[in-house]
């Protein structure tokens, strides 16, 4: 059964990045906020921030001083015991992470149905019935796991006919997420659990009819894991996002950068501003694939996401609840398996702090 559940696994993580993975490149967020395309392509980008001095030097600057910011935690994080005890703090919410993830995609499908778009700001459209009726019935909890299952094959089957669905790629790690640890509490699905496991009731009648959350677990689809596939999809989210949207799409970034007057904010060239913002969020997003720090990444995400809604006065909020939620989730389920922060950072830590204890299994906590 394992090994079929494992399959199963591997054939949807297959549709799904095949689904991204050939699509064709599209202009990112900026869109939100500007419609101007202008002119300019990567090359320039890159030529005009690698010929300028000033650039390369702050370049330069920011790369050590992340690096030493990085040094600094593996040496010292043992002797800062804030660090241990939010740690802690973050994976004892664990218990909420079906609810944090109901709200983060129910809540944007229900308001993207009203508002006139479909999952993206980007793809206006009239028809609102489905999305909100998904949404519905995830802020409910009722049916949660098929009903998560049928907005990933709608949003997977939509994203073949129309690229710009890419700009919502997120949504794939929120559904995929909903799967797998269910509806939680509080929902509609526990109420009725509760109804039929108790003598007497006339739910109890149907006690014998398989529920969702059992046939999930035939599947195997409740031991898929958790930490690595929301990792894999926001991961590839942000390095989408950064790369097409600054880097691959220079003038649309630059008119954003014009247009709210952001190099007043940061007095640097435009062209490092937007090379800048791309390369920030492809690292984010490197970082959650590799599963690199990963609580520090979600954090310094979380603070892109925060900052870029109030320093842009008129991006769509709802847009990025969805994104808002998963980065919460990964703050609670840390890396999980598979990732360098149980096998590669551990190792480097034990060398460089002698006072660091490595824990027995460092993603089972978390995973």
């Amino acid at each position: 059964m394992r090994t079929s559940s494992k399959r199963r696994l591997s054939i949807l993580l297959a549709a799904s990045l095949a689904a991204v993975l050939s699509a064709v490149p599209v202009s990112a967020h900026v869109e939100y906020v500007t419609g101007d395309e202008g002119t300019g392509n990567a090359a320039e980008l890159f030529t005009a921030v690698f010929t300028d001095p000033g650039s390369l030097v702050l370049l330069t600057g920011g790369a050590i001083g992340a690096l030493a910011l990085v040094a600094g935690y593996l040496r010292f994080a043992s002797v800062v015991p804030d660090i241990a005890v939010a740690s802690k703090a973050l994976q004892s919410y664990r218990p909420y992470l079906p609810w944090m993830l109901r709200l983060s995609v129910g809540l944007p499908l229900v308001g993207a149905g009203f508002a006139g778009y479909l999952f993206t700001p980007s793809l206006p459209v009239e028809a609102r019935l489905l999305q909100v009726a998904i949404g519905f019935l995830l802020l409910f909890g009722l049916a949660t796991r098929v009903v998560a299952a049928i907005g990933l094959v709608v949003y997977l089957g939509l994203l073949a006919t129309d690229a710009t669905l890419l700009l919502a790629s997120e949504y794939i790690a929120g559904f995929l997420g909903i799967m797998i640890v269910g509806a939680g509490q509080p929902s509609a699905d526990m109420l009725i659990r509760r109804l039929v496991v108790t003598d007497g009731t006339l739910a109890s009648r149907g006690r014998g009819l398989p529920t969702p959350a059992e046939l999930a677990g035939r599947v195997g689809i409740d031991e898929w894991p958790l930490a690595p596939l929301l990792r894999l999809f926001v991961g590839a989210n942000f390095l989408y996002l950064g790369v097409t949207q600054k880097w691959f799409n220079p003038a649309s970034a630059l008119a954003v950068v014009e247009k709210y007057e952001l190099t007043r904010v940061v007095p640097v060239a435009p062209e490092l501003w937007v090379f800048g913002a791309g390369l920030v969020e492809a690292a984010v997003g490197a970082a959650f694939i590799l599963g690199l720090f990963t609580r520090g990444s979600a954090a310094v995400g979380f603070l892109m996401l925060t900052t870029t809604l109030f320093g842009l006065p008129d991006d769509p909020v709802l847009a990025h609840i969805t994104l808002f939620g998963l980065l919460s989730a990964l703050l609670v389920v840390g890396s999980g398996r598979y990732s360098l922060d149980s096998s590669l950072v551990p190792a480097i830590r034990q060398r460089l702090d002698p006072h660091w204890e490595s824990p027995a299994d460092p993603a089972s906590a978390a995973d």
